[in-house]
């Protein structure tokens, strides 16, 4: 077990004030209508949604800036945004949120991601993805690599926020991983399938159960099955560490050193999932860049976590929220 006094705890969470985090991938807007159902269609077989509400919110990469954001950190938005309405929108939404947008290039050959989902009674009736998935330009990577380079600096940290959607190549990934060994900066990953392998040498890396099963091609039932691919990932990788992702059963911490740590979940009361990955890495980056030692920084993020789920909607967390369940819950073992 991992032993985390009060005032440790409490030293970690104020020490995340003011630390400076670029996070580089793919950004997007949540759209939510929300409403109720009294009917069904005369037209098909599908509920009729009433909408009473509707909002939009960051997503993707940029919940993972609001979330470093909500936490007291400063985050440095790097990607691709289409020149489009939905565009403009997410500048307008950055410039009322104070985040740094002057690394967000606009491109006109592919829309602005928007995912718009449908609530009813509090659940999902129905999700829409407008978005392209095709690979940017040599051209838009290589200014993605140089706002990195003309930002790193001043990090203290920098998450790749891969979603699959062109943002994150391999010529990027390769690039911007070895500017920050240069400069001796962490680097977290939250990964998808196309460029899974490609992140070495990394401080964290940070997939679920579900990609590293698609990836290593087979099925993790067990937990000796979980801690085999966990020590797999990390000798195909070189990373530093592994934290596994598995749901309602938590996460597990990989070591280059051979330790494991297994962290069981926090949640209370599972509402909506969506987002809470995000909550994870800026959590356990922010941490990271506080100064808690891996171990540290995954139970704070593990916590997190928990608490997002609670809640319907993508929503980030709060210092104080955080340092709750901190509190409240075992730090693995």
């Amino acid at each position: 077990m991992i032993s985390l006094s009060e005032d440790r705890l409490r030293r970690l969470v104020e020490a995340l004030q003011g630390r400076r985090v670029a996070v580089l991938g793919d950004l997007m807007l949540d759209r939510y209508y929300w409403g109720s159902v009294k009917r069904v269609s005369p037209e098909a077989p599908v509920p009729v949604v009433e909408v009473e509400s509707e909002q939009v919110r960051f997503g993707g990469a940029a919940n993972v800036a609001n979330n470093i954001k909500a936490l007291g950190g400063s985050a440095v938005l790097i990607g691709l945004i289409g020149d489009d309405h939905p565009g403009a929108t997410f500048l307008e939404m950055m410039a009322e949120q104070g985040l740094d947008s002057s690394c967000i290039l606009r491109d006109p050959s592919r829309p602005t991601t928007i995912k718009t989902r449908v609530i009813a009674q509090g659940q999902h009736v129905v999700r829409i993805d407008n978005e392209s998935k095709a690979p940017c330009s040599e051209e838009r990577a290589a200014r993605i690599v140089e706002a990195v380079r003309g930002k790193i600096d001043s990090l203290d940290a920098i998450i790749i926020e891969d979603y699959n959607k062109g943002v994150v190549t391999r010529d990027v990934i390769r690039e911007v991983t070895a500017l920050a060994r240069q400069r001796g900066r962490i680097v977290t990953v939250d990964p998808k399938f196309d460029n899974f392998l490609e992140y070495k040498g990394v401080t964290v890396f940070k997939p679920n159960r579900r990609e590293t099963e698609e990836v290593l091609g087979g099925r993790l039932r067990t937990a000796a099955e979980v801690d085999a691919a966990g020590h797999k990932l990390l000798g195909l990788l070189g990373a530093e560490n592994v934290l596994l992702t598995r749901s309602e059963e938590g996460m597990s911490l990989y070591r280059a050193g051979g330790e494991t740590v297994h962290y069981p979940s926090t949640a209370q009361n599972v509402q909506d999932v969506s987002g809470a990955g995000d909550t994870v890495i800026a959590t356990l980056t922010m941490a990271l860049a506080a100064g808690a030692d891996v171990r540290e920084a995954c139970h704070l993020a593990n916590c997190a976590g928990g608490v997002v789920v609670g809640y319907v909607g993508i929503v980030p967390i709060d210092p104080g929220q955080l340092l709750g369940a901190a509190l409240g819950h075992p730090a693995g073992n």
